[in-house]
Order: C-alpha cells, then structure tokens, then sequence
C-alpha cells in the first residue's frame, strides 16, 4: 500500500506516487503502507546533497537541493544544520555500529580497507569515524565549497604511505550520477544524503554502486527516519522516508539487511536516526547450536 505524507508547508499527500507527481512530474514511488504522523523537526544533514540532472521537474529539484547547500556555512555547525551539538554522539553510534561489522565481515587479520564517503560534506565523517578504520577513504560531494573544505579539514591525511590511513580521492559529482570504480571499496558509507535522491535515482545509484564493492563489501547506509510514511522538505529538496519505506527500495536495490541500529543521545525533536549494513547477498540463517528434538521421539513423564 502506497502510504501519504506530509510536506514542510503543510501540504498533505495520498501517497508517495502523488508527491513526487507533484515534485518532478512522474511517478517515482516505492510502496510504504504506515499510517502517516505529523512531521518531526529534521534532524542534521551532512551536507549531502543530489546535484543537478535530469530535465524539467526532476532538473529543478535537485538544482534546488544544490542551491540550497551552496548558501550553507562549510563548517561542522553548518553541515549538521545548526546542530553542531550532536557530531559527538553521532561519531559514537557510527563507531559502536561499524566495528562489529568489520570484524565480522572482514575478520583481525591485515588487510587494506578502503572506504567511500558518500555526500561527505566537509569530511566530518571520514576525519572523525572512517580515517580510524581505514587505509583509504575517497570522498563524493557535489557541492564544491564543502568538497574543497573537506581538502583543507583532510590536508594532514593526504600524501601519506600506502597503507596508512588517508583521504585519496575527492570527487564532486552528484550521487545521481556518481559510479564507483569497480572492485575498490569494502564499505561505502551513505550518512545524511540519499533523501535528496528521488526514488528512481536511489535504486538506479545503488545498482551502480554494488559494482564497487569488493566481495563481502557492504553499504552503510545512516539516515533520519519518518515515524509513517514520508516527509518532504520543500527547502531543501529532501523527502525523509520512513522504515517501511526504505525497506521497500532496499528491496528493490536487491540488497538485504545485514544488521540494524537505531542511533541513540539525540536531542528530542530530530527525526529518529538509523543505521542500516545492507549486502548483496541474503545473509545466512545462523544456527543457534542447539540439538532439535525429533519429531515422535520419546519425552520424559514428569509428575
């Protein structure tokens, strides 16, 4: 079931094929069903922005959505929309949620890890979170002040040795257009960002981006959620989807949850954030170790 939604103004919507009818003039919708709950304050956005693309309709939403960030300050409390308050427990969750993840996809032994930082903004996430895990990390913005600040913030992990931790690449390129070098990354990280893509260009950019992911590579994708539904951000060009919604478009990305995990300590009035590993592959049902009883075998009487 197609579920409705709100828009910043106020504007109500049947379903998500309505809203992005009205937004970029095509039905573009992934199925939700959830009743729909008055819109949240948004909660911080990265910076990440789609770029421009497209014509008509779909070329004004994200030239809106660039214009938009063009006019936001390159600095942490900027990027994070005046909540410059919350980079610490954000670093903390993401941190807490990708060690695990690592040592059970990619096991202790040595090996060069390489990370993409999908809408990296300023580089806030790659100096603070990616660059401690990481050999290498390449950057994908498309807005360029944010792209060149994130040179100046990442200037002292540049030119480094092979195999220590540093930013290799910067590339200013919109997500909607954006395709990864094939077999290079064994995390792509997407914290902030992909409520700017429509729900067309989502799919289309994970299809792409799973040819850059190494074997037993993963996606990490971090992102306010709607409690029902979705909520479109009029602004800055942004729909904030909920659960169910994402997990219609994962499915239809073919990816599958790998693991799960709402972020915790932030201020009451943000969107709930969550963070999702998704993998290629369904993963394996894990056994619990424990002997199954066969059918008619004998029980012990207990009186």
């Amino acid at each position: 079931m197609d579920s409705g939604g709100f828009d910043s103004e106020g504007r109500e919507f049947s379903s998500a094929t309505e809203m992005w009818a009205a937004e970029i003039g095509a039905a573009t919708s992934a199925p939700v069903s959830a009743e729909v709950a008055p819109p949240a304050a948004a909660a911080p956005s990265n910076g990440e922005a789609g770029g421009c693309g497209g014509e008509g309709k779909r070329k004004e939403w994200y030239s809106k959505g660039i214009s938009y960030w063009q006019g936001v300050e390159a600095s942490t409390e900027g990027v994070l929309g005046g909540y410059g308050c919350v980079n610490d427990a954000d670093v903390k969750g993401s941190d807490a949620f990708l060690r695990p993840l690592l040592a059970e996809r990619f096991g202790a032994g040595k090996r060069h890890l390489v990370a993409l930082d999908c809408g990296s903004g300023i580089g806030r996430v790659t100096k603070n979170l990616l660059l401690r895990h990481f050999n290498e990390v390449d950057l994908v913005e498309p807005v360029s002040h944010f792209l060149e600040a994130a040179r100046e913030n990442l200037a002292g992990c540049m030119d480094v040795e092979q195999d220590t931790h540093k930013a290799a690449n910067f590339y200013c390129i919109p997500l909607q257009d954006f395709t990864p070098e094939e077999g290079r990354y064994d995390v792509i990280w997407i914290q902030w960002c992909i409520g700017q893509l429509t729900d067309d260009d989502f799919v289309s950019f994970f299809n792409r981006a799973k040819v850059g992911l190494k074997p037993d590579g993963v996606f990490v994708v971090k992102e306010n959620i709607a409690r029902n539904g979705f909520v479109l951000d009029k602004e800055d060009s942004s729909v904030t989807r909920s659960d169910a919604y994402f997990r219609e478009l994962f499915k239809k990305c073919g990816l599958y949850i790998h693991n799960i995990k709402n972020q915790k300590e932030l201020p009451e009035e943000l969107f709930a954030v969550k963070m999702y590993a998704l993998v290629t592959s369904e993963p394996k049902i894990k056994k619990s170790g424990k002997r199954r009883r066969p059918k008619n075998s004998p029980h012990v009487i207990r009186s």
